[in-house]
């Protein structure tokens, strides 16, 4: 695939990440959103964040995205396909990508308090037989956005609220 051709499908798979996103936000969960898309580009899976919700701690949107793709393909390899994230993922997820053998990670924005490609720490790759090749910056700026306007929000709310008496 060209890098022109490859710079519009990532485009075009991480507003549908921003999507679950947004799904994730109207449930009051942390706004990070993912899919997956197999070989030819076709997405195969979603998720948002739902640990909350599910009372699961383990229900971030990369674990829920990879646990309907390995579903749907009846296989828990995920050989060939690129998984786009609105946030880097945490220590957990990125195992979890590792795992599962997907080809490509696409992130929007940096994950400063649990990103593990490198924005808090640097996730151990060099003695692993699995290579995963990851571009960052995807629509930087609409990730980095929704997460911000939904802190921004709930601290809002909190200052808002009255103090018990």
């Amino acid at each position: 695939m060209e890098n022109e051709d490859r710079s519009k499908a990532d485009e075009r798979a991480m507003r549908a990440a921003l999507r679950q996103a947004a799904r994730a936000a109207a449930l009051d969960e942390v706004p990070v959103g993912a899919v997956i898309t197999d070989e030819a580009g076709r997405i195969i899976s979603r998720g948002h964040n739902q640990p909350i919700g599910k009372n699961d701690p383990t229900a971030h949107a990369e674990i829920e995205a990879i646990r309907k793709a390995a579903r749907k393909r009846r296989n828990y390899r995920l050989n060939g396909c690129t998984i786009y994230v609105t946030v880097e993922p945490c220590y957990m997820c990125l195992a979890a990508i590792i795992q599962a053998r997907l080809k490509r990670l696409v992130y929007g924005t940096e994950g400063p308090k649990s990103g593990a490609t490198g924005s808090l720490t640097a996730f151990p790759f060099g003695k692993m037989n699995h290579r995963l090749n990851i571009s960052a910056g995807v629509l930087g700026g609409e990730c980095r956005e929704i997460i911000r306007r939904f802190f921004s929000e709930k601290r809002r709310r909190k200052i808002s609220k009255p103090a018990k008496i």
